[in-house]
């Protein structure tokens, strides 16, 4: 399986899969238009180890409900991302086994060399 889901209106998302360019093989899902499925979460959750790790703490949302003052727990983090597609850290690039998240420079760089390998 290889598939990237990502925000096709954030300029983060465009510049990555501009620099990873994905061939006809890829996926893309963009989250806004076609939003995640409680299926697909559980799988990027199972690749990335846990929801947290899929959950991003930068979105908007995250400080206007003050959820930093909040103990959440692995359920809150699935169903915030699940309510919107801004709680999803992206973009997420899944290829075989392999799932990168996030736009770090670290994992840009390792999705790439994925991709090219």
């Amino acid at each position: 399986m290889k598939k990237i889901y990502h925000l096709s209106t954030c300029d983060t998302c465009k510049r990555i899969l501009k620099e990873l360019e994905p061939g006809k093989e890829f996926e893309l899902q963009d989250i806004k238009t076609d939003a995640i499925t409680p299926d697909q979460l559980s799988q990027m959750a199972q690749l990335a180890g846990s929801y947290e790790s899929l959950f991003s703490k930068r979105a908007r949302l995250y400080k206007e409900r003050n959820l930093k003052e909040q103990t959440l727990s692995e359920t809150d983090y699935k169903d915030l991302i699940l309510e919107h597609y801004t709680f999803l850290k992206r973009p997420v690039i899944i290829i075989d086994d392999n799932i990168f998240v996030g736009n770090s420079k670290s994992e840009v760089a390792a999705a790439k060399e994925k991709i090219n390998s």
